[in-house]
């Protein structure tokens, strides 16, 4: 069989991650593997109601944010027509863009983060990511990237914000250190460095996967 893998990107807003998940797919799918990309927050209802205060028609409070995220990520998992532990059990490598690293780090802004990994602790049961892949950017880069792309900001996208979880990711990291696989690439460079890097990065755990099956 085939094997298949369950990769995370993570990153600051503005770092590149749709683009290297494209990129990484498209890769994946020459080589001859069955694909899945996937995002959160995703197009449920759930994701939704989460956009609508992103893009500030909606107000919350940021546990009310954290606990939709939560939720979000539960449907995303488990949903029966299209949710990454089925995909994965059809044989797809899913490239989820953000998992609960986003969490821990954007929500870890704005209340302990021990509270955000707990209230993410049934997705980490489930399923952890084979691989967590963080494009690290610098935050005055990532704005000057949503300023030129984009019409409107929202919510969290502000330099002081970004900033704060940058910070927190790498918090993040060392505290979830010795429970989850971490890859840094640095995203201060041109995209086809970033996506070489990444794509080494699966390669080595798509070979260690065959190895281990036969």
């Amino acid at each position: 069989m085939t094997p298949n893998l369950f990769i995370a990107l993570e990153g600051i807003d503005g770092c590149g991650k749709s683009t290297q998940a494209k990129l990484l797919a498209a890769k994946l799918q020459e080589a001859g593997y069955r694909v899945h990309v996937t995002f959160e927050p995703t197009d449920s209802p759930i994701g939704k109601i989460i956009r609508e205060i992103f893009n500030l028609r909606m107000e919350a409070d940021h546990r009310t944010i954290a606990a939709l995220f939560a939720a979000d990520r539960l449907h995303h998992l488990l949903n029966k027509e299209d949710g990454i532990l089925k995909m994965l059990e059809q044989g797809y490598t899913v490239i989820s863009d953000r998992y609960y690293f986003s969490s821990y780090a954007y929500h870890g802004t704005h209340m302990p983060m021990d509270w955000v990994i707990e209230t993410n602790a049934h997705s980490a049961r489930l399923l952890r990511p084979d691989v967590n892949i963080y494009i690290d950017m610098p935050p005055e880069k990532s704005m000057e990237r949503l300023n030129s792309g984009r019409e409107s900001i929202e919510l969290y996208e502000t330099l002081d914000n970004l900033r704060n979880v940058r910070q927190k990711y790498l918090e993040a990291f060392e505290n979830q250190k010795g429970k989850e696989i971490i890859f840094v690439t640095d995203g201060n460079r041109p995209v086809e460095q970033i996506a070489e890097d990444v794509w080494e990065e699966v390669t080595l755990l798509l070979n260690n996967r065959i190895k281990q099956a036969v």
